[in-house]
């Protein structure tokens, strides 16, 4: 296991979710052996309250690469456990469901659940058959505010691509609520295999923000505050060949007027 600490919230790569960091001038540069896992994101604004949640909306981005320019191996599972100086709000936000969204394309999945979209974004694969070129299978990646599971908010990550035959993806990832010292959160998803596993992720980014009103009301998808200087999280990143990366990413915040 390989450990790096960063001045970072988290590191996003599409495949999953959501990313907290300095908007705009946080980067992450992560190597274990041949793997690279480069990766930038922020959240708006960076200026918080200190004792109440306030409205943010999170960005990020990651590419997965390698030092001796080869493939990198496949991205099979993420985890994140956020800072518990934050919240999720889903009250009287729409829900999609994952029935709803199989065997569509991302136009298709927008137009059925338009009022649960709480989040965009865009991935970047490559199929590698044995003895063949890598083809790109790229996507749009739509996040849905998704039924709970065991009582905690979840999402719905949607993609679609016709390469080498036109696939629907639609991974459920549960917002579960912890116990853990520092950490509220927690989230973790299984990457789907991409043309039967001979598919390798290899970068993306996403956009999360969601505002509206529900009886006079007004809401926010996710929020925060600056309780003390500080927001963070902890990334695990387990690839197809045994490699599992682990981050501590540490973020500075400012308190609103202060």
């Amino acid at each position: 296991m390989v450990r790096v600490s960063a001045v970072a919230i988290a590191l996003t790569l599409v495949f999953a979710g959501s990313a907290l960091a300095i908007r705009a001038v946080t980067k992450v540069h992560l190597v274990a052996g041949n793997l690279v896992i480069d990766g930038e994101g922020g959240f708006t604004p960076t200026a918080l309250p200190r004792n109440v949640n306030a409205p943010i909306t999170l960005f990020g981005s990651g590419r997965i690469s390698t030092v001796d320019k080869t493939l990198p191996p496949i991205l099979e599972t993420l985890q994140f456990e956020f800072d518990k100086h934050g919240a999720v709000d889903t009250t009287g936000l729409p829900k999609c469901t994952a029935a709803k969204l199989q065997a569509t394309t991302v136009p298709q999945a927008r137009q059925l659940c338009p009022g649960a979209i709480v989040g965009t974004g865009y991935g970047h694969a490559v199929v590698k058959f044995p003895e063949q070129a890598p083809i790109p299978a790229n996507s749009p990646i739509t996040i849905f505010n998704g039924p709970r599971i065991g009582g905690d908010p979840s999402v719905l990550a949607h993609a679609y691509t016709t390469v080498p035959v036109p696939t629907t993806f639609v991974v459920p990832v549960r917002i579960e609520t912890i116990h853990h010292g520092r950490y509220g959160y927690r989230v973790s998803a299984k990457i789907p295999k991409i043309a039967g596993g001979s598919g390798i992720p290899i970068s993306g980014s996403v956009r999360i923000g969601r505002k509206w009103t529900y009886k006079g009301r007004k809401h926010s998808y996710i929020s925060a505050r600056c309780a003390d200087g500080r927001l963070q999280a902890i990334g695990q990143f387990q690839f197809n060949d045994g490699t599992r990366l682990q981050g501590a990413f540490v973020s500075p915040c400012q308190v609103q007027g202060g």
